[in-house]
């Protein structure tokens, strides 16, 4: 073990950080970091939905992860509380979860959990306990009141980041962007933080039951709701090729579960609630030229139309090049240098500077030409 947990080296000697704990490795060596930096160190664990036998036990978010932060910090020598929000993540994760759903769209929980509940719920506490520091373990930097991509690209996690306010960005510290998350298992084993240094990492969403998030809407609104009945599978000019089972049940960009019997591979391209509709069509027809995103939120200063930024559309989609055509209010509107497939509405919209995040917002919907482009510098040029 590399050195005594709790002995601060250098650093600052009384200065309060509250750091999120979830129980795994991340928030883990985050908070250890910070006990070896001299911080005065407070964790806290989020209870964010009531386990029962629907709820699978997982590495993020259940009572085996509770109890795991707790003995971390029992480690580190750390008071620990545990915060219970299962009236804010009901409300503003899950019923927006099975709205998005309802109306055809795909959400992304984890954006609005970060956003409506993770920290600003964090924050309450953190004033209370007089804790100038929040920390979390995600893979992102922060410095100067700005918010950068982790330099691990793999797992870079601003994808989910882009809807927090930008004051709390100012009182972040995020130990681990700066790793890998091999050198993080390897930080946790040097510590002696045994308990979660080897634990599996969670990719489901945390109260989607063994992945199917169809139960959870049937639990909400009933297993007859329109979502997820059965409707048509179209294509683009309106010929009906196929049943499914609920268009809740697909995404844009989706092969799996469609008709065949096709010359060429076929994707969902759109989906209309209204008439319970499925559309499918080849490659061509998924790709747009142009989106638009609403609820944008900045982490910087907002950009003036006609500037280029890069931006991403999916969380493992390859970052686009993209010039900004339109701001008006809460919406924005891009023009992509080149065309990108599934551009699904509900999830998140990141604009970028390098590395440093700019802001984002929710898809609305694509765009299948380039709009009309103004003439300005692009952002970073000399």
């Amino acid at each position: 073990m590399a050195g005594t947990i709790g002995a601060a080296d250098s650093g600052p000697t009384t200065r309060r950080v509250l750091v999120a704990m979830s129980g795994g490795v991340d928030s883990s060596v985050a908070a250890a970091l910070l006990v070896e930096q001299g911080y005065d160190v407070v964790g806290a664990t989020m209870k964010l939905f009531c386990y029962g036998d629907d709820v699978p036990d997982r590495p993020c978010c259940s009572l085996d992860s509770i109890n795991d932060a707790r003995r971390v910090c029992e480690r580190l020598g750390v008071p620990h509380y545990v915060l219970n929000l299962e009236s804010s993540f009901g409300h503003d994760v899950v019923d927006n979860f099975v709205q998005e759903y309802a109306r055809g769209r795909t959400p992304i929980p984890c954006v609005r959990c970060n956003t409506f509940t993770k920290f600003r719920d964090l924050l309450r506490k953190a004033d209370a306990v007089d804790a100038e520091w929040i920390a979390t373990g995600h893979y992102a930097r922060a410095s100067g009141g700005a918010l950068y991509r982790g330099l691990d690209p793999n797992k870079d996690q601003t994808y989910f980041l882009w809807g927090i306010d930008r004051s709390v960005v100012r009182r972040m510290l995020l130990p681990v962007g700066h790793l890998t998350k091999a050198e993080t298992r390897a930080r946790a084993r040097a510590l002696g933080l045994q308990v979660v240094a080897d634990k599996v990492e969670s990719q489901d969403i945390c109260f989607v039951p063994d992945g199917d998030h169809a139960k959870v809407i049937a639990r909400r609104l009933g297993p007859d709701a329109p979502s997820l009945t059965r409707g048509p599978v179209v294509l683009a000019d309106g010929r009906v090729v196929g049943e499914h089972a609920g268009f809740a049940r697909f995404t844009i960009g989706q092969r799996r579960g469609l008709p065949g019997g096709f010359s060429e591979p076929m994707y969902v391209v759109a989906i209309r609630p209204e008439e319970r509709a499925v559309v499918i069509g080849p490659r061509d027809e998924l790709l747009g030229r142009g989106v638009v995103a609403r609820e944008v939120n900045w982490l910087a200063d907002p950009v003036l139309p006609g500037t280029q930024v890069t931006v991403q559309i999916r969380h493992r989609a390859r970052p686009a090049r993209a010039e900004v055509v339109r701001l008006e209010g809460d919406e924005i509107e891009l023009a992509l240098d080149e065309p990108v497939a599934a551009i699904a509405p509900g999830q998140s919209l990141v604009l970028y500077d390098g590395d440093r995040v700019l802001g984002g917002g929710f898809i609305e919907g694509s765009r299948a030409t380039t709009p009309r482009r103004a003439s300005l510098p692009v952002l970073g040029a000399a």
